[in-house]
C-alpha cells in the first residue's frame, strides 16, 4: 500500500510532489471527489462506449433512452439485466477503498460519482451524489416510487406493487440530472478547499466544470488519469496512472 510507485506506473505533470499533495489533504477541512469512469474499470466494469458496451449490436445510446423503453422495455431491461450480471461479481478496487478511508479523515467530504455500479458504496463510501443515477435501483412509472434491487437476474418485466412497470433508476440520454444532486454538488464544491478529480474525461457536462469552478472557488485541484484531459492543464497537479496505485500513497 505504501511502496513509491515507479515512473512506470505513475507520471506527475504538476509541480507539486505527492508528498506535498498528501500534506495539503491532511491539511484540508473541506474535501470534494469527483470520480468517473476510470475508477469503475480498474474494477473490471465494462467501459459504457468500449466495444465491451455492445450488446447484441445494440449501442448502449441506443438502449439508454425513454424512448427506447416506451418502444420496447423487455429488450431494455434484458439489456439492463446484462449489465447487472456483469457487475454483480466485481469488488471494489484500492482506488474505491482510499475514497473511503479518507471520507473517515477530512471533516466534510462528499464524493459525486458519474457511475451507477454502487461499487463506491459496497467500499465504504457514505456521503455520495450519485450524478447519473444507480443500476441496482428501481423506480416505479406510476408511482415514482425508488426502491434498491439486486436481484440477478431481475424478473423481465419488474413490476410495482402499486401495478406499475419499473424502469432501472438511472438518468438516460436526453434526460435531465436531478436538479437536487447538483445543487449538492455545486455546494460541496464551492464548500470545498481540496478536490479530486478521478478517472474523467473533462468533456462531459456540467460535471466537465466542476473542477474550474472548485478552482475558481480556491480549491487545490488534483486530477488522477490514465491520460491527459482536457482538464490537465487547469488543474493545480495532474497524476498519470491508475488511481488504485496513486491515491492509496496519499494515506
Amino acid at each position: 500500500m505504501n511502496m513509491p510507485l515507479t515512473k512506470h506506473t505513475m507520471q506527475n505533470t504538476g509541480e507539486y510532489g505527492l508528498q506535498e499533495i498528501r500534506e495539503r489533504l491532511y491539511k484540508s477541512k473541506a474535501v470534494t471527489i469527483l470520480a468517473g469512469a476510470g475508477i469503475s474499470a480498474e474494477s473490471g466494469v465494462p467501459t459504457f462506449r468500449g466495444k465491451d458496451g455492445l450488446w447484441k449490436n445494440f449501442r448502449p445510446e441506443e438502449m439508454a433512452t425513454s424512448e427506447a423503453f416506451k418502444q420496447e422495455p423487455r429488450l431494455v431491461w434484458e439489456w439492463y439485466d446484462w449489465r447487472r450480471r456483469a457487475l454483480a461479481s466485481l469488488k471494489p478496487n484500492a482506488a474505491h477503498l482510499a475514497i473511503a478511508e479518507i471520507e473517515k479523515r477530512v471533516k466534510e467530504f462528499t464524493l459525486i460519482t458519474q457511475n451507477v455500479d454502487g461499487l463506491h458504496q459496497l467500499a465504504g463510501s457514505k456521503n455520495i451524489i450519485e450524478l447519473h443515477g444507480n443500476i441496482w435501483r428501481v423506480k416505479c412509472l406510476s408511482c415514482n416510487k425508488v426502491n434498491a434491487n439486486r436481484e440477478v437476474p431481475i424478473k423481465i418485466l419488474p413490476f410495482c406493487e402499486c401495478g406499475g412497470l419499473l424502469r432501472p433508476d438511472v438518468v438516460w440520454f436526453g434526460e435531465m440530472l436531478s436538479d437536487n444532486n447538483l445543487t449538492k454538488a455545486f455546494v460541496a464544491i464551492d464548500n470545498s478547499d481540496f478536490m479530486f478529480v478521478i478517472g474523467t474525461s473533462g468533456i462531459v457536462q456540467p460535471a466537465a466544470s466542476f473542477a474550474l469552478r472548485a478552482k475558481d472557488e480556491g480549491a487545490f485541484v488534483v486530477e488522477i488519469n490514465i491520460e491527459k484531459t482536457p482538464l490537465s492543464a487547469s488543474v493545480d497537479a495532474t497524476f498519470i496512472g491508475k488511481a488504485g496505485d496513486i491515491l492509496p500513497q496519499l494515506l
